[in-house]
């Protein structure tokens, strides 16, 4: 399965996880499946792990787990929630959440997501909803492209690549990836292209599939889900969702400040385990080149 994604720090989720052999335990992005076959190498009999991921590529891959402990939910993780109840789960020691895009989307290069290959402008995790990036660069308005490429991909001309989008399409709407990039090279700073074809395309993917939305969706209901002692693993892999996740686990909220009781008493739900941020050492930067971004926090329910 490590061929479909390389799971990036593998023993520092697990060591994260605290697992125990008999706990319930959640892996909301299953991707090529490579953290939960780890996590079911430590789980009894009595243990149970239960994996989420929307794509049906990952759905393929969690087919071929042959182990009674194993669950596998085909959803985005913002309905971690009502997932859990339909099968049975209450309350559970241990959630991990890999942000991203994995390895093997990236790589198939009709899925819309690499700068690499020419491709329908696509970018969905799951196939089955409406919005493409097609319709994003096409439909939206100067505004909210303006809006999207400067919060999401933190793009610093964000407003006349905008411009130029809205402009460029009445000639001729953009249909795939390298109608788009034919655009971006008129904008990309010299000697730093694919990096900003990074940022647009990033940008893109996020709005797509509302991953912002859907991660602050999921951080509520871990709060929720998790038993207290309980363990939160998250790795992310860009400065937006390393902060929400940074703000949930010190404040209670993505966004905002902490809030206080009565008595001037933080209400929070999580403390942080790993104060320090948590990334791969020298040795896994060289094996795998794409995990150099990744940022891990671990944090346990108060």
């Amino acid at each position: 399965m490590t061929d479909y994604h390389v799971p990036v720090m593998l023993q520092e989720c697990i060591e994260g996880l605290a697992i125990k052999p008999e706990g319930i335990f959640v892996d909301v992005t299953f991707g090529g499946g490579g953290h939960s076959g780890e996590i079911l190498k430590y789980l009894s009999e009595d243990g149970r792990l239960l994996s989420f991921d929307q794509d049906d590529d990952a759905k393929v891959n969690a087919s071929k787990i042959n182990n009674r402990s194993f669950t596998f939910v085909q959803a985005n993780f913002r309905h971690l929630r009502r997932y859990l109840k339909l099968h049975g789960v209450g309350q559970v020691d241990g959630v991990l959440a890999d942000l991203g895009v994995s390895s093997h989307q990236i790589d198939e290069v009709s899925r819309g997501f690499s700068i690499r290959g020419d491709a329908e402008l696509d970018m969905r995790m799951d196939r089955g909803v409406e919005l493409t990036a097609r319709k994003v660069v096409n439909e939206y308005d100067e505004k909210q492209l303006h809006k999207i490429l400067g919060i999401y991909g933190e793009v610093r001309n964000a407003k006349s690549l905008a411009a130029a989008i809205v402009s460029e399409r009445f000639a001729a709407s953009f249909k795939t990836t390298f109608d788009l990039i034919a655009l971006l090279k008129k904008f990309a700073p010299r000697g730093r292209e694919n990096k900003y074809y990074a940022q647009v395309f990033q940008a893109l993917r996020i709005e797509v599939n509302d991953e912002m939305g859907a991660l602050e969706d999921f951080l509520n209901q871990s709060a929720e889900v998790l038993k207290p002692g309980g363990r939160l693993v998250v790795m992310s892999y860009h400065s937006l969702e390393d902060r929400m996740v940074k703000n949930f686990i010190n404040k209670g909220k993505v966004f905002g400040d902490v809030e206080k009781d009565f008595f001037g008493n933080e209400i929070k739900p999580f403390k942080a385990i790993n104060r320090k941020l948590i990334q791969p050492n020298q040795q896994e930067l060289k094996a795998n080149s794409r995990s150099r971004s990744a940022k891990l926090r671990v944090a346990e329910r108060i």
